[in-house]
């Protein structure tokens, strides 16, 4: 009769739970074998163009994104079928090989703190951009274009309306 037992190593510097021989299975995290060596991965400028433009506009201060002719352009383009929807307007990226710096133009709603709301813009932009990507984000720089009030959308609406009396 052959008996077996169970041997448990428990020397510095043994394998525990492990057959001899055993190796993890290739290709698989934690094999051992570094990412560049299978391949490599390149992110377009528009990607990280649109995680940045929608990680700051994730931030209820931030009204819109872009300049005065900016806004206008975008505003005609997202009226044109296929013209896109505008989620990289004022939004300019530069993206190296590891590393990524982000210009954001941006509109802040009247009474916001500005200060308060480019470093929370400023977060979450670069949480966003490496998080998603993998790239060390350099920097954000922001702009702040305008202060939207309260009352513009009113104002434009109605002259909008005035105009649409006029021409019919």
């Amino acid at each position: 009769m052959t008996e077996t037992t169970q041997r448990r190593n428990t020397a510095p510097g043994t394998r525990t739970g492990k057959q001899d021989g055993a190796t993890a299975p290739q290709g698989g995290r934690g094999s051992g074998t570094a990412p560049d060596a299978r391949g490599s991965t390149a992110i377009a400028d528009t990607v990280v163009a649109k995680i940045a433009g929608m990680a700051a506009r994730e931030i209820p201060e931030v009204h819109n994104l872009g300049g005065g002719m900016t806004r206008a352009f975008g505003a005609v383009r997202q009226r044109v079928p296929g013209g896109g929807s505008g989620v990289t307007q004022g939004v300019k990226v530069e993206v190296g090989e590891r590393q990524a710096a982000v210009d954001l133009d941006l509109v802040v709603e009247y009474g916001a703190a500005i200060a308060d709301t480019a470093a929370d813009v400023r977060t979450n932009v670069v949480n966003a951009v490496e998080r998603m990507t993998g790239l060390e984000v350099v920097e954000v720089n922001i702009a702040v274009d305008d202060v939207h009030l309260p009352d513009e959308e009113e104002g434009e609406s109605e002259e909008q309306q005035e105009g649409q009396r006029r021409v019919a």
